[in-house]
């Protein structure tokens, strides 16, 4: 006599083969796609740069990110509204905007804004893609900065947006989400995985910077402050304070900014030269940006 549960069985044996491979197929089409989808460009110092995402579209999900994280430390009641120091970090960063328009005029566009975020034991400041800025009042607190060496800091993040590394990060949190996805259709147990671009711009905020990338970023900053009338020796004296802050609790601006021990030596070779470029310092005009309170 014939088992009625065999076919049962039968049908269910299928059904999990069936859902095992709508999985793959995805996965297949998915790697089939994926040359289409990287992007060759080229950053300001002529390195050729591998992209999953488009700046275009790490602009465009940069702005998301950023709003909502503003979003939330309007909430906790954490954004500045000292007029001094708002004054102060808006004409600053203003001036090196208006040498980064001058240099890349595609930047014009951006939305450039500044928010400065009331925590003092936190020592950081980042630019998205598309000019939009956080700075901490513990740089200000723990290192006591000059106007000069605040230029440096800002001048370096905002060349990480204009050389599209905001997007290389991005691209490099989503190529990590891809394989945790293959991972996932090709196991039993599916684990959770990124939800596109938009978390991958938050997630970029996070993930360090290429030395390679490090060192754009400092050649085009120390550039753009100097153009903007300030002293290219306080770049040095910049990482000389930093690296005092070591230890056993770095400032967080060097868990995402990765300073080789050459780079102090690096950046006063570079001073020369950029003190040409602007020898008696004059003071660029103050582009509008923006203070988010």
């Amino acid at each position: 006599m014939k088992n009625p549960r065999l076919p049962h069985l039968t049908e269910r044996r299928h059904s999990c083969v069936s859902g095992r491979m709508q999985p793959m197929k995805i996965l297949l089409i998915a790697l089939f796609l994926l040359p289409n989808l990287i992007a060759c460009t080229t950053s300001p110092t002529g390195r050729s740069q591998l992209m999953l995402i488009s700046p275009e579209s790490a602009i465009v999900e940069s702005r998301k990110a950023y709003l909502s994280t503003v979003s939330d430390l309007d909430k906790k009641n954490k954004l500045v509204d000292d007029p001094l120091l708002m004054d102060r970090v808006q004409v600053i960063t203003g001036r090196l905007v208006t040498e980064a328009i001058v240099l890349y005029p595609q930047s014009a566009k951006w939305e450039w804004s500044v928010a400065i975020i009331d925590d003092p034991e936190t020592v950081n400041a980042w630019c998205m893609a598309g000019g939009r800025m956080a700075v901490y009042t513990g740089l200000f607190e723990k290192l006591k900065l000059t106007d000069a060496e605040f230029a440096q800091i800002m001048g370096h993040e905002i060349s990480h947006a204009l050389a599209n590394h905001t997007a290389e990060r991005m691209s490099r949190a989503m190529a990590t989400s891809l394989g945790v996805v293959a991972i996932g259709l090709m196991s039993d147990h599916p684990v959770a995985t990124m939800g596109g671009a938009a978390v991958a711009a938050k997630v970029a905020l996070e993930l360090p910077n290429s030395r390679t990338a490090e060192s754009e970023a400092d050649r085009i900053g120390i550039e753009l402050a100097t153009r903007a009338g300030y002293n290219p020796d306080a770049a040095v004296t910049l990482w000389q304070k930093m690296g005092s802050m070591g230890g056993s609790a770095p400032p967080e601006f060097l868990s995402t900014h990765p300073a080789p021990q050459n780079r102090e030596s690096a950046l006063a070779a570079m001073a020369p030269e950029m003190r040409a470029l602007n020898p008696k310092r004059k003071l660029a005009a103050v582009h509008p940006v923006t203070i988010v309170k």
